[in-house]
């Protein structure tokens, strides 16, 4: 690529569904902070607080749409209005255990709501970038020792997981039958799907997390619960998959690669996973106080005990790569909520985190990307 990603995106027109949750807040503040005209499509936010109102993300957008996936003919008059030149898809119920309580609804939303999405822009007719963000726990979970690779089989055991991997057939389909990679030229329409781990960082309120779980704990006074202190889990800072959303779109925009029309993880470089129990010790610290008991209980419903993800392919084909290690970014959530738990303005909180990252990531964001240099 010739050029950084904020010259990239500079008045390009953004479409990003669920940008009032956890991490389509970050990406509409980071797309809004390059210069992007992003438009918002998405529920209002569930949780209460929320980062979208937290970092005052409304006040950046050039249009805000409250209005479901599910909502067909609204979802498509939006997006013909914005006109976009890119599409991120996020716009999801993204919760395992919520899954279980609300299953028609989970694969209404997760899977109907992409299809929803795809249509639109084939609709729309217009030349875009579409990234898909669909999960890690897309793929038949076989508890393997390896990362999974964009290759291995899909598959789903709970509602989400298996909605997940739903979602990611329909957006196969949809490319191979309407956006083929191999006739760019004539549609000019790329499509990808993105999967990314476990994703932790400021400003998550959703329910059933475990970052959340700890800090309304530990803003008690009480011992942290934790349900799956031996589940391992690939952990990273919501700012490491979203650059590499933010990657893989630019590199669609810069040129018409077929090779970029496919899925991609984005995770943990091997080594970097942790038990849940470990994550847990390693906040409490970052914190300063506090305790955790061991709530685990063969009761409770079925999750992945073993999760990894090879990142391999997005190394070397993306040049795109992990930058914060585990602990880096445990102690940058803990951070942000302490921050917030004393009342500061979370604008600034986030900004210093975005430019930390771009500072530690200067092939993307302070340079010309250079896959091989990366």
């Amino acid at each position: 690529m010739s050029k950084c990603l904020s010259d990239i995106f500079r008045g390009r027109k953004v479409f990003v569904t669920g940008h009032t949750g956890f991490k389509g807040s970050w990406l509409s503040l980071w797309l809004s902070q390059m210069g992007a005209s992003v438009t918002g499509y998405s529920l209002a936010p569930e949780a209460e607080p929320n980062n979208f109102e937290a970092a005052r993300i409304r006040g950046r957008l050039a249009a805000h749409h409250e209005a479901d996936v599910r909502d067909y003919s609204r979802l498509a008059d939006c997006l013909r209005a914005c006109q976009p030149d890119v599409v991120f898809h996020l716009a999801a119920q993204a919760l395992v255990r919520e899954s279980y309580r609300t299953p028609a609804e989970t694969f209404a939303v997760n899977v109907q709501g992409t299809v929803n999405l795809l249509e639109a822009v084939r609709a729309l007719g217009k030349p875009c970038a579409v990234v898909v963000v669909t999960s890690d726990k897309c793929y038949e979970n076989r508890e393997q020792t390896w990362g999974y690779r964009e290759c291995d089989a899909l598959g789903g055991h709970d509602p989400y997981s298996a909605s997940k991997g739903a979602a990611e057939i329909a957006v196969a389909s949809y490319r191979n039958s309407f956006f083929h990679p191999e006739k760019l030229d004539q549609h000019g329409i790329q499509v990808a799907s993105a999967r990314a781990g476990n994703v932790i960082g400021g400003g998550d309120w959703s329910r059933d997390r475990i970052v959340v779980d700890m800090v309304r704990n530990l803003r008690e006074g009480a011992p942290v619960p934790v349900r799956s202190p031996r589940s391992v889990r690939p952990w990273q800072h919501v700012l490491e998959p979203l650059s590499g959303y933010l990657l893989l779109a630019a590199r669609m925009l810069e040129g018409r690669d077929p090779r970029l029309c496919s899925a991609w993880n984005f995770g943990p470089l091997p080594g970097e996973e942790l038990p849940v129990a470990e994550l847990v010790k390693l906040f409490l610290a970052a914190w300063g106080s506090g305790d955790w008991q061991d709530k685990s209980t063969n009761q409770a419903p079925h999750e992945a005990g073993l999760l990894r993800l090879a990142v391999d392919k997005a190394i070397w084909e993306l040049g795109w790569r992990p930058r914060w290690s585990v602990r880096e970014a445990v102690t940058r959530t803990a951070r942000w909520y302490l921050s917030f738990e004393q009342g500061l303005d979370m604008t600034p909180a986030c900004l210093v985190d975005l430019r930390a990252y771009e500072a530690a990531n200067p092939t993307q964001f302070q340079k010309p990307v250079n896959p091989l240099a990366a």
